[in-house]
């Protein structure tokens, strides 16, 4: 018998696609300004490496949120997402631990849009990560 990803209903019967588009959008951007990145400005050796792998990642984030808006319109393509689950956890981890670093360093500030909203976001990741990752 076949697992079930409960991703997909968390995405779109609990409303998680907000929180995971979210992530996703803050993601590209994180991706975009990686160069200037406080953890790559201590290893010039490997920027361009970095680089390289983070234009490839953007190209996949941004096919995942057409996916989900899809989905949201025909609940069927959201399975199409379950392969894209590592990066949908990244996107998140990643919003999750730069919101802990706005106000340790300016680069996390200005990346990060409007705090309020990712300050109550920073509540909800969690159990995001947990529903996305999912089976029954």
């Amino acid at each position: 018998m076949d697992k079930v990803w409960l991703g997909g209903i968390y995405l779109k019967e609990e409303g998680g696609y907000e929180l995971v588009l979210r992530s996703l959008q803050y993601y590209k951007k994180r991706l975009r300004n990686i160069r200037n990145s406080p953890e790559i400005k201590d290893t010039p050796m490997f920027a361009q490496i970095i680089e390289q792998e983070a234009m490839k990642a953007y190209k996949t984030v941004s096919l995942i949120i057409t996916k989900i808006n899809e989905g949201l319109q025909n609940s069927e393509s959201l399975k199409d997402l379950e392969p894209e689950l590592s990066t949908i956890q990244k996107a998140l981890v990643c919003y999750q631990t730069d919101i802990k670093k706005i106000d340790s360093d300016k680069f996390y500030s200005d990346l990060v849009a409007d705090k309020d909203v990712a300050n109550a976001d920073l509540g909800k990741i969690q159990s995001a990560l947990d529903k996305i990752g999912s089976y029954c």
